[in-house]
């Protein structure tokens, strides 16, 4: 009876630590982007600076990270900016300032 006892706890704590482990490598939730014109015009803004600072061509990637956006709300902006003619399409999938 003993012997039962010990395989039943040993398998509940193997189950708990599966467990544990799949919460804990659970994906972080996507944060959700608001499709208004100020928030747009705002991202806008993120892009435009970090390319100015930058000073070179950039891609939607290195962008992003740059101005600490996401790539979602980085294409917002830079659809903004292409839509004013700001932005120039340079070779490699970059951008640049016009």
């Amino acid at each position: 009876m003993a012997e039962k006892k010990a395989t039943t706890k040993k398998a509940a704590a193997e189950v708990k630590e599966t467990a544990a482990k799949k919460t804990s490598t659970k994906k972080a939730a996507k944060a959700v982007v608001a499709i208004n014109s100020e928030n747009i015009g705002f991202k806008a803004g993120d892009v435009y600076q970090t390319l100015a600072a930058a000073e070179k061509a950039l891609s939607v990637e290195e962008i992003a990270k740059k101005a600490k956006i996401s790539v979602e709300e980085t294409m917002l902006g830079l659809g903004w900016l292409f839509k004013e003619g700001k932005l120039l399409s340079a070779d490699d999938n970059k951008v640049v300032l016009a």
